[in-house]
């Protein structure tokens, strides 16, 4: 039996005025996911319970089939296990975004999508002037590094692209710590106001990665392997670290494909045909698309109807004919892990559709993979880390 779970990431948003009062999930052309939504089984699912801050963190652990209310521990500490750095039981580790800060407004939560080289460069620098045996910085992939912190924290921190278009100072970390954390913010503000590469930057039109922001902080988590609770041997293709980390934790194969950016110029193609061949020698493999969720947090409608598109025709179609060419031992789930409307730019916690077939999954009727379809069929899942289980095992 195999087992394929695609995930495009932020995908279920609200209507648009721009594509006629349809969501992109509605206006797109999504051959493959409206056959698995017309020939399986297709609803809904509360990823993030209520109460819980929704982010993909969050969300991604529900959809893997863990209870996020008895596994979260944060963000970082899920990226962390993705680079392998080791975290002692004294140790913080937070999220760092290198963001654009404008006259004291979180105007880009990316700065620009810096490249990975030219973040590393600042990272370096960062640890060279702010970094010693209590703090020490780790670069990630363009926007995404962390931060690993000695000593005891009780923090509230927002994520920088909940806040954008706002005032930092309304949103500065609280709780104890709070003062290291806007010290370390404020000095990497000066640090990098001159920077060698936000000059060249700001010469090319671009956001200069003129402040850093911390956030997600938390300490490591311990997660029963999937193996060990589901029976599977499973692979993880992705382009961001959280979901790299998440394998990890959870003792998968972690596949990377060249091209793969995390954004809207992803390899798409490529993570299909690596999600093929690790199907030659694994039960299960779970594809993330982060790139409709980057949309979403820059309000590119457009760009998020292309994003989806790109999923359906490049790697929820050719996944599902080669599936369909093995025989009948097979099973398909494609759903978005969480919304991120396009007006909002942020996440929001209302349930996502879902969409599975394959043996024993056949309900026949004609179906759109798209939020109101979902909403009326009859299938909701209250407790999102339930699917997992039922997509295995239900008969």
């Amino acid at each position: 039996m195999k087992y394929a779970i695609v995930i495009p990431d932020g995908a279920a948003d609200y209507p648009q005025d721009q594509l006629g009062g349809r969501t992109p999930l509605a206006a797109a052309s999504t051959v493959s996911m409206d056959w698995l939504a017309s020939n399986g089984l297709f609803g809904t699912a509360q990823t993030v319970p209520k109460g819980m801050y929704c982010g993909s963190d969050v969300a991604i652990l529900s959809v893997l089939g863990y209870d996020p209310r008895e596994f979260y521990t944060g963000r970082a500490p899920i990226e962390a296990a993705a680079k392998d750095i080791k975290i002692g039981p004294d140790e913080w580790v937070f999220r760092c975004n290198l963001v654009t800060i404008v006259d004291g407004i979180m105007e880009d939560y990316s700065a620009g999508h810096i490249s990975s080289a030219e973040a590393a460069t600042i990272i370096d620098e960062l640890n060279r002037m702010l970094g010693g045996r209590n703090v020490r910085f780790y670069p990630g992939v363009s926007y995404r590094h962390l931060m690993t912190f000695r000593g005891e924290v009780n923090l509230k921190t927002r994520p920088p692209h909940d806040i954008m278009g706002q005032p930092v100072a309304q949103h500065i970390p609280a709780g104890q710590g709070a003062d290291m954390i806007r010290t370390l913010i404020d000095r990497s503000q000066a640090i990098l106001e001159n920077h060698d590469v936000n000059t060249v930057r700001r010469d090319l039109g671009e956001n200069p990665a003129n402040s850093i922001w911390l956030w997600g902080e938390g300490k490591m988590p311990v997660l029963p392997e999937f193996q060990e609770r589901f029976g599977r041997k499973g692979a993880a293709i992705t382009a961001v670290d959280l979901v790299r980390g998440l394998a990890r934790l959870l003792g998968w194969s972690r596949i990377d494909v060249q091209g793969a950016t995390g954004y809207l110029d992803t390899n798409y193609a490529g993570k299909c045909a690596a999600a093929i061949e690790a199907l030659k020698t694994h039960d299960l493999v779970f594809v993330h698309v982060e790139a409709p969720d980057e949309a979403g947090h820059n309000g590119d409608v457009r760009g998020k109807l292309q994003a989806i598109e790109q999923i359906d025709r490049h790697i929820v179609g050719p996944l599902l004919n080669h599936l369909k060419g093995c025989g009948d031992d097979w099973r398909m789930l494609v759903m978005p892990d969480h919304s991120t409307p396009c007006q909002l730019r942020t996440h929001t916690g209302e349930p996502v559709p879902f969409a599975m077939a394959g043996r024993g999954l056949h309900p026949k009727r004609t179906c759109k993979f798209d939020e109101t379809s979902a909403g009326q069929s009859e299938l909701h899942v209250a407790k999102g880390c339930d699917l997992m289980e039922f997509f295995l095992t239900v008969k």
